[in-house]
């Protein structure tokens, strides 16, 4: 469906075009989206920085988001969580591990500054893909509290039952493709390579 993130992103953009010229805040959710929204800042002529969110793993199967947490400390638990034996203890000391990496990465990120405040600002929080959408729910929220002036969801691929989700959480939403097969992210990309944080603080820096 997609060659890669940069075709995705490209294409995203083009889609948010409406957006250029009014100096949107671009908010990327790391690793692999943030590639994607340096360039959607780039033809929008807009910000660029990071929303800082982490998915809850479920025990046994890391790869399986069972919800997630935002810098806030805001978190999002799905309800099918305690099927995979996510019970209360479990997800507090999930919530912790994940807070800790939070907090690493903020220090990786942005040592000479603080988030961009996204208050009375056009908000557009990119990832290259939704599943569960847990991590995009926590964005949201924990973005929502900032007041932006209009907070916009723009992801490539989700199904489309996660983005009747997240459309409860945002003032648009922005899907290229919501097909209704769906097992991972990664099967509608020819070209998927893991994003490592040397890449991420590049782009950040170079912004």
């Amino acid at each position: 469906m997609f060659q890669d993130r940069d075709e995705a992103a490209r294409r995203l953009a083009e889609r948010l075009k409406g957006y250029r010229g009014q100096h949107a805040l671009i908010l990327a959710i790391p690793r692999g989206a943030v590639p994607m929204a340096k360039i959607i800042a780039d033809q929008l002529g807009g910000e660029l920085d990071v929303v800082l969110v982490r998915k809850l793993r479920a025990p046994q199967q890391p790869e399986l988001a069972i919800g997630a947490v935002n810098e806030d400390g805001w978190t999002y638990q799905a309800p099918f969580a305690e099927l995979y034996g996510a019970d209360a203890r479990y997800v507090e000391a999930e919530q912790r591990a994940q807070m800790d990496t939070i907090r690493q990465r903020r220090a990786q990120y942005t040592p000479i500054r603080p988030p961009i405040s996204p208050n009375g600002r056009i908000v557009i929080v990119i990832d290259d893909g939704l599943a569960t959408g847990a991590t995009m729910i926590s964005a949201l929220h924990g973005l929502r509290a900032s007041q932006p002036a209009k907070l916009i969801c723009a992801v490539p691929v989700a199904p489309p039952d996660t983005l009747a989700k997240v459309a409860e959480l945002a003032d648009e939403v922005v899907c290229l493709e919501a097909p209704e097969f769906f097992q991972a992210v990664g099967q509608f990309y020819r070209h998927f390579p893991q994003v490592d944080d040397d890449e991420v603080i590049k782009l950040l820096q170079g912004s």
